[in-house]
């Protein structure tokens, strides 16, 4: 994966991402810019989220969830550490959380929340908390530099910040830092390592929608016709609906698309022994060795059948 300087500049889909009936899983942390919309509810590690974000079922994280302002969960919120909630977020159902709990003014939880640790109201600091959401993602991608110069800046714009709050989002980012480099040493380096939405997203049981391109790891089932600017897909998953990209889409090895595969104006190339139960239209195509095509196939370009290797980008 390409690290670029805005760290939601593509929809990431870590292997072993599935969607289970109405909930999308992954054992990875999760990021969504704002405005977006994931209408499932969400399992995972850390659950970070932008203003105006709304959730379509329950969120459970194994670590903290943060919500900026006017995000909107529909279901329950379980967090096994802390949360932080902007100013009013809305919770359709109960609240329990094992840590503390940071919430800014007119935050409605409609059947009432637990919190094990300290619980603290305050005026709402979106701009902070949105910092803090910036900074982890940086230092997960192994950008300590640009992180350290984003904190130097806002610093020196803004002395008058709460030292407790940075002091322990400091320490947060250190521990996850930390994580992100035994996770680094561990997994591929193409893969992505987070489930990342970007900004103004919508993922959904029947499309995954995004202007940015997509990036869907190893081992994945997931459920939705995906479209975004361009699209790779790792090995062995298993996609219930089409692809359709502006630009180029790849497919490796032994993934199965229940769907057509469509581009606009870029080149498709599938990876040895993958199946595509649907029409493949594009520009150039490169099928390699044992790939099944069920429906029609279109290439405008140059045609290339039976090589052998991954398709996938370095």
């Amino acid at each position: 994966m390409q690290v670029r300087s805005d760290p939601l500049s593509e929809l990431l889909v870590p292997s072993g991402t599935t969607v289970e009936e109405r909930d999308l899983v992954t054992d990875s942390d999760v990021f969504v810019g704002g405005q977006s919309t994931v209408d499932f509810g969400v399992r995972g590690r850390t659950v970070i989220a932008g203003e105006r974000v709304r959730f379509g079922g329950d969120i459970e994280a194994e670590g903290d969830c943060r919500l900026d302002m006017w995000c909107d969960v529909a279901g329950n919120v379980l967090v096994s550490e802390d949360a932080y909630f902007g100013e009013r977020v809305h919770v359709g159902g109960r609240l329990m959380v094992s840590g503390d709990l940071d919430i800014g003014d007119d935050v409605a939880i409609d059947e009432g929340f637990e919190a094990s640790g300290w619980i603290v109201i305050r005026n709402p600091m979106p701009t902070v908390v949105f910092l803090f959401i910036y900074l982890s993602q940086l230092l997960r991608l192994g950008e300590e530099e640009a992180a350290a110069d984003v904190l130097e800046e806002v610093t020196e714009a803004e002395p008058d910040r709460d030292e407790t709050v940075e002091a322990n989002d400091t320490e947060n980012s250190d521990d996850d830092a930390n994580n992100a480099s035994a996770d680094d040493e561990s997994n591929d380096e193409d893969a992505p390592r987070a489930l990342v939405v970007p900004r103004g997203g919508y993922v959904s049981d029947d499309a995954w929608r995004v202007s940015t391109p997509a990036v869907v790891g190893d081992d994945c089932r997931l459920h939705g016709n995906l479209r975004a600017e361009s699209i790779a897909v790792g090995e062995r998953n298993e996609i219930f609906g089409s692809l359709r990209a502006k630009e180029d889409i790849t497919i490796g090895p032994e993934s199965t698309i229940h769907g057509d595969v469509t581009t606009r104006k870029g080149s498709i190339a599938i990876a040895p022994g993958a199946r595509m139960l649907g029409d493949v239209s594009c520009s150039d195509l490169d099928l390699g060795p044992d790939v099944t095509v069920d429906g029609a196939i279109r290439a405008r370009g140059e045609v290339t059948i039976g090589r052998e290797g991954d398709p996938r980008p370095g």
